[in-house]
């Protein structure tokens, strides 16, 4: 049976884990394990993505993030190729580093944000990375010790995670820390990662459950939430597949897409390519952008290189395009 295709939601909550090829290591030092952050961070700022959870283990990592307007897609292309091809040169080595597809679920935030917090930066312990609880507190290799303020990464958003304990962070951190410490005898939850209805309802018990009051719910192996969130967000992946095969069978390309932008705004294609900050070649740029990358799937390198932007000036022309598709309904498609 092919695999499904990944559903890359914006703004959406992803859980990704990625693995070495045949399980092997990924991480051989702490260098590697540098590498591999200073590149996560990078990729975060530039495509604009917040990180709320991750753990690093020798043959696999774990991220929790939110993806902004950059698809997912494109943020772990950035960040797996970029370290497989440094890990090569560093380790004389050639061939693939990771398995062919990484795993990515797409998660219901109201239930399972905190659950998977928690989860994911209890992995080096149940991994026996560390020696107890106390030492993963200051493990440098997992977000836990930054939540605790004991260690510091700029991209990771910890003030969202503390947010959900209490407001006073001395406060937020002592109860965050009891919540995490109260996961260690759970063990590895299935429930969390494992496939599909089973994961979304909390294994056999829970969907018998479910069935005993005659209730059947729609599940997914890519999407962890209950059954009316699976529905709606299966809708909108199916809605913006077909509106991506229409624009294809319509012949949308770039090209297609500058003329398109120019005729909204009334100007000329060479202004909608061209340098300056006149208010009508700014908003281009950014409709521009923003059609591109979530509608015609181009990469942010792709447009750098076509238009006067580096990639953290087109993340931005995303956000602002996002913004005027909103306030002024704008259609890349002409209406009828």
């Amino acid at each position: 049976m092919p695999r499904k295709t990944r559903i890359d939601v914006p703004d959406a909550l992803h859980h990704v884990i990625g693995r070495g090829i045949a399980r092997k290591k990924i991480f051989l030092s702490d260098a590697d394990r540098d590498n591999f952050l200073n590149r996560l961070g990078a990729t975060l700022s530039v495509t604009k993505t917040s990180c709320y959870a991750w753990a690093l283990i020798p043959n696999h990592f774990h991220l929790l993030l939110r993806t902004g307007t950059a698809p997912l897609s494109s943020i772990m292309r950035r960040l797996l190729t970029g370290y497989a091809v440094s890990y090569n040169l560093r380790h004389h080595r050639c061939g693939h580093l990771f398995q062919n597809r990484y795993k990515s679920i797409l998660c219901e935030e109201d239930p399972y944000l905190l659950e998977l917090v928690r989860y994911i930066h209890l992995n080096p312990l149940r991994a026996r990375l560390v020696g107890d609880y106390e030492e993963l507190c200051k493990y440098p290799y997992g977000g836990h010790s930054v939540i605790l303020g004991r260690g510091r990464r700029e991209w990771q958003d910890a003030d969202y995670v503390l947010g959900h304990f209490a407001q006073k962070r001395a406060t937020a951190r002592r109860r965050y820390l009891q919540f995490v410490q109260e996961g260690i005898e759970q063990g590895k939850r299935p429930d969390l990662i494992g496939g599909g209805l089973l994961r979304s309802q909390g294994g056999w018990t829970g969907v018998k459950a479910l069935r005993a009051a005659g209730t059947y719910q729609k599940g997914d192996e890519r999407i962890l939430g209950n059954g009316d969130f699976v529905t709606q967000v299966l809708a909108g992946a199916q809605e913006k597949l077909e509106r991506k095969y229409r624009l294809a069978a319509g012949g949308y390309n770039l090209d297609r897409l500058i003329n398109r932008v120019a005729e909204l705004l009334g100007i000329s294609t060479e202004e909608v390519m061209g340098p300056g900050k006149a208010r009508q070649r700014v908003e281009a740029r950014s409709l521009l952008c923003y059609w591109a990358i979530t509608e015609l799937g181009i990469s942010q390198t792709q447009l750098a290189q076509r238009l006067p932007l580096n990639q953290p000036a087109v993340s931005n022309a995303v956000k602002r395009g996002a913004c005027l598709v909103r306030q002024r309904q704008y259609s890349i498609e002409r209406q009828k």
